[in-house]
């Protein structure tokens, strides 16, 4: 759930191809595009591939990886610049095996590995739909990896390595909502991309499936059924309502996972939504939690005197909130997680509350970076992460240190 961070989009199609498009677009229901848009939000396209609001999926995005960084490219239906005279077999052939009209290889921060899990009838709706964008003249732009990734040949060895091309294969022993929302969430909504850890050379760990990763400053958690840092004590319908409104009782949407939200899983059916909740319900832990040793005595006893500061007033001296307002913390698994880089983030740069259709009202937390020093920000990070029942491995002022250079 993303998904985050990450973050990724579909390669689309113009919706007439340089043969035949008038046949074609005389035969493209209103029915079909529609159910394309819809798909094309679930997957939150633009949220890679529009750097301008002005110009929607017109590509210029920067995308930072721990390679160097990537431009998504322009969706628009232009012919020159844009994607305007592809063919359902150029749409095919990137989507799901990850190659160009010209025969050369994409990057996988385009998430074909995942998009490879698709139906031909949803890849060709996504195309109708991208097909009626207006035209927009955005020149792509060449990556900026380090040496040698800049060479795309070494993407075939990347490719037989890790990459491995096929539909999403339901389960008939789970029920059709399983199998929606296993589609969704291994396939169309490339929720792996953000939350599962990565090797050396960029490619998921499987044996660690949606177990929490670090992306661009922030950290996506566990989407497994980890007890303290995964979702294990949240109910499908607390799944439900995070990913449509952007909060629960348990917890607030931030950074990379706002956005997911607000142009992604908060415009999806119910229904959608819900088989998303009810798969990730499904899922074991992937790997063992950390063994979380007691936290200093001076160490919080600092921690404690800065919170209660200036964080008792929302937050309330035993940590639980106002939830769906200020979200609480005794139990809150992204507060808990072996990584602190969200945690971080938010206190340096403050958070506002995430606004939806379903959830409007909206609340602010003030940035500490200029008030709080690394030390007083490390204690009080530990005094949260270790209170009211939870257990955090300890902050040290260098890693605030590093998180204020990294700064988004």
């Amino acid at each position: 759930m993303r998904t985050i961070l990450t973050g990724s989009a579909l390669v689309g199609l113009a919706l007439c191809s340089a043969i035949g498009g008038a046949a074609r677009a005389a035969d493209l229901s209103p029915e079909l595009i529609a159910y394309g848009k819809t798909l094309v939000e679930a997957g939150n396209c633009a949220g890679c591939h529009t750097a301008d609001p002005a110009k929607p999926f017109a590509g210029g995005k920067r995308i930072d990886t721990p390679f160097g960084a990537i431009y998504a490219p322009n969706l628009t239906p232009d012919r020159d610049v844009g994607i305007g005279t592809w063919t359902d077999a150029d749409f095919t052939r990137a989507l799901r095996y990850g190659l160009a009209p010209d025969g050369s290889n994409y990057y996988p921060a385009f998430p074909y590995p995942y998009f490879t899990r698709m139906t031909k009838d949803d890849t060709l709706a996504v195309r109708a739909y991208l097909g009626t964008l207006a035209p927009i003249a955005n020149r792509n732009k060449p990556p900026e990896l380090r040496w040698p990734f800049g060479y795309r040949g070494l993407m075939r060895v990347w490719n037989y390595l890790y990459f491995k091309p096929g539909l999403f294969e339901p389960d008939q022993s789970q029920s059709a909502a399983w199998n929606r929302g296993g589609y969704l969430v291994t396939g169309l909504g490339h929720c792996g991309a953000c939350h599962t850890p990565k090797n050396y050379f960029g490619a998921e760990k499987q044996a660690q499936a949606l177990s929490g990763n670090e992306v661009g400053g922030w950290y996506a958690p566990r989407l497994d059924g980890a007890a303290r840092t995964g979702l294990k004590s949240w109910s499908a319908d607390d799944i439900t309502e995070y990913l449509q409104s952007g909060r629960n009782a348990k917890s607030h949407a931030g950074g990379p996972m706002a956005e997911v939200i607000v142009n992604s899983t908060s415009k999806m059916s119910d229904a959608d939504v819900r088989a998303i909740a009810v798969y990730l319900k499904s899922l074991p832990p992937a790997r063992r939690e950390t063994i979380v040793t007691p936290a200093d005595v001076a160490e919080m006893k600092a921690g404690q005197a800065v919170y209660a500061k200036l964080c008792v007033a929302c937050h309330e001296a035993d940590g639980t909130g106002s939830p769906r307002i200020y979200p609480p913390l005794p139990g809150n698994a992204l507060l808990q997680s072996v990584n602190p880089s969200s945690t971080l983030r938010i206190i340096l740069d403050g958070a506002h509350t995430l606004t939806t259709p379903r959830a409007p009202n909206t609340a602010e937390m003030p940035a500490y970076a200029k008030q709080l020093s690394d030390a007083e920000i490390a204690a009080v990070t530990n005094y949260i992460r270790n209170s009211w029942g939870n257990a955090g491995p300890m902050v040290t002022p260098a890693q605030v240190a590093k998180a204020r250079k990294e700064e988004p």
